[in-house]
């Protein structure tokens, strides 16, 4: 079959967000623009189509959503924000025969309904539910979710258990950690773009939620070397431009010790991807720079300043690597952009 490819890009509930499993793209699902009465029906219509829930606002509650669904192949992941609501699976939807399963890596607190059991859930908290199951979810406040729609097959192998017992909440680790940092990569277009790529990183997920509920032990030594290096090398590159935006110094020590793991881990990672922890540091280092000199908003920047901005301490030092790097001095970039 082939697939479609579609990204909606219109505010309030956009038609092309009941499209079929087979159609990968981006699709807002929001309730902006909607009148109040009609927001329920209408984002209730939208999101059932896509990932078969029932959706209910609660009682004296106006109900609003702001989500992001992007479909992959073998993926789907809802992110955003939304009001106080229930969610949940009836028996009806049940019967269609999707026994997916879903992963909230990030929600609010609330309480989960299963097998005539209430079970409290804290904010951030993450949990393992399973479209082939009764049950619901009331999100008992505001919050930020963050969502993952998984079939059954591909995971099944990776898993020690899928019966109902390892449903519901899922103790906060590393690897969980690790995967909410790492779905940040999906935002990106390029990978979108590209199939080969794509797969990858879904792979990578893969790897990281059977690390996270449970993986057997075969499964849980091929994902240590895969999914799980690329997540930490995802966010080991996160927290150095983090560390350069606000102006601090980049030290290989304390970042092994916020990423839990150790300086050589850290420096055989970049060296696996064909470079190293000094080089890439600099590289990000020269590309903040860059950035400052072709800003429009920024024409009377000195180059010594934004050389210092970006972390250098010595100017000579910095315009040698700009120029290696880029070809130009960082004078001429800035000359091209201002004339341009």
């Amino acid at each position: 079959m082939k697939s479609r490819h579609a990204k909606g890009d219109q505010a309030g509930i956009d038609p092309k967000a009941s499209a079929p499993r087979d159609c990968f793209g981006t699709f807002p699902l929001s309730t902006h623009g909607v009148p109040e009465a009609r927001r329920v029906a209408a984002w209730r219509d939208g999101i059932k189509r896509i990932v078969r829930l029932d959706v209910e606002a609660l009682p004296d509650v106006c109900f609003q959503a702001d989500l992001t669904i992007r479909i992959l192949p073998g993926l789907g992941i809802i992110s955003g924000q939304h009001s106080p609501f229930r969610v949940g699976r009836s028996r009806t939807l049940v019967a269609d025969g999707n026994d997916d399963l879903v992963l909230l890596v990030r929600t609010g607190n609330g309480v989960l309904s299963r097998r005539n059991r209430e079970i409290p859930v804290g904010l951030g908290d993450s949990i393992l539910l399973s479209n082939g199951h009764v049950g619901s979810y009331v999100f008992a406040s505001p919050a930020k979710i963050l969502a993952l729609n998984l079939p059954r097959a591909p995971l099944k192998p990776l898993l020690r258990d899928l019966g109902v017992t390892r449903l519901g909440p899922v103790p906060r680790n590393d690897a969980l950690r690790l995967l909410d940092n790492y779905l940040t990569v999906l935002e990106n277009d390029r990978v979108r773009a590209s199939p080969q790529l794509c797969r990858t990183v879904v792979a990578h997920v893969y790897d990281l939620v059977a690390l996270a509920v449970g993986a057997t032990r075969d499964a849980a030594a091929e994902a240590g070397e895969r999914g799980l290096r690329a997540a930490r090398l995802c966010a080991i590159k996160a927290d150095i431009a983090d560390g350069l935006h606000r102006g601090s110094d980049i030290s290989i020590g304390e970042l092994a010790a916020r990423q839990r793991v150790t300086p050589r881990y850290i420096q055989m990672l970049f060296e696996a991807a064909g470079t190293t922890f000094t080089q890439f540091v600099l590289g990000e280092r020269l590309a903040r720079a860059h950035r400052m000199l072709i800003n429009p908003n920024l024409p009377d920047r000195g180059i010594a300043s934004v050389a210092f901005d970006a972390g250098f301490g010595d100017l000579s030092y910095f315009t040698r690597s700009f120029r290696r790097a880029y070809g130009a001095r960082p004078s001429e970039v800035r000359d091209q952009a201002t004339q341009s």
